[in-house]
């Protein structure tokens, strides 16, 4: 991920700098086009509205496929390796621009072989899969609702102290108190 907002960034910087506006603009509403979609499914997923997340996962993947691997290679990529080469020639930062888009296209290739195992995994299974990237936003599911028994005995510490000066400790041995009432 670090490799593709090096591209990015320096991708911007340079479609500024050698007035290459008009395909730096291009670049972002290529790839702007599929990214909400992809946001729209998560939120649905955290929602707990599968159908609605699987569908819009569709969508992102066949717009993902037709944005990335069929209008930007053969409408950009084209244009500012072949076309541009034969109306201004290459000059040293061409070299860098173009080579930076090839890795941007790299990514595509790559991210487009996850998605779409991706998604003949969920339609094995019927689901889509855990996104493995946000283990942060996932572990709220994995939280139980109730306290084991486990936790109620290892919960209090000696002294009441849990690293925290025993106030979480105080704490729970407060509730587990007012529980067994």
């Amino acid at each position: 991920m670090f490799v593709h907002h090096l591209a990015t960034v320096g991708l911007i910087t340079f479609s500024y700098v050698n007035n290459m506006a008009r395909v730096g603009s291009l670049v972002l509403c290529v790839h702007d086009t599929s990214d909400f979609l992809l946001e729209a499914a998560k939120l649905a997923n955290y929602a707990k509205y599968q159908r609605l997340c699987d569908s819009l996962f569709i969508i992102f993947s066949v717009v993902f496929f037709i944005t990335r691997l069929v209008i930007y290679p053969i409408w950009i990529l084209n244009s500012t390796m072949f076309e541009s080469w034969a109306i201004v020639g290459p000059f040293p930062s061409w070299w860098l621009f173009n080579f930076l888009l090839l890795v941007l296209q790299v990514l595509h290739i790559i991210w487009s072989y996850l998605i779409a195992r991706i998604a003949v995994k969920a339609m094995l299974r019927g689901k889509v899969s855990k996104d493995v990237r946000s283990d942060i936003e996932s572990s709220s599911e994995e939280e139980p609702d109730a306290p084991t028994e486990d936790l109620k005995a290892s919960s209090h510490t000696p002294k009441g102290e849990n690293s925290t000066n025993g106030h979480c400790a105080a704490a729970r041995a407060r509730a587990q108190n007012h529980s067994s009432w």
